[in-house]
């Protein structure tokens, strides 16, 4: 397996997770929807368009980070790949424009 590419890939998952930690202030629990408004437990923010506020609340830190323990757990399971795996490939695709993303990806 791309050892660079698993750097990446763990360095951007640290680097989500604390941000999510850090949008957590207080662990309430899940943001929510409701209408134009996102509950994210510590106030509510209006004025949002409906498809956005449930855009915003489906990302709530709790979720962020069970999407990252999972997206750890593929990698994980594919430290023993040999090169290219499609499966780490897709898993890097959403960072294409970071200006750490590894060459030949």
């Amino acid at each position: 397996m791309d050892k660079d590419l698993v750097r990446f890939l763990e360095a951007r998952l640290d680097e989500e997770a604390d941000l999510a930690r850090r949008c957590d202030g207080d662990g309430c629990g899940e943001w929510s929807a409701h209408g134009r408004t996102v509950d994210f437990c510590q106030v509510d923010l209006s004025g949002f368009h409906p498809t956005i506020a449930l855009h915003v609340a489906l990302h709530d830190p709790a979720r962020v980070l069970r999407e990252i323990e999972a997206k750890r757990r593929i990698l994980a399971r594919h430290a023993d790949d040999s090169w290219p795996c499609d499966d780490l490939r897709d898993l890097a695709s959403p960072y294409t424009g970071h200006p750490d993303f590894p060459a030949g990806v």
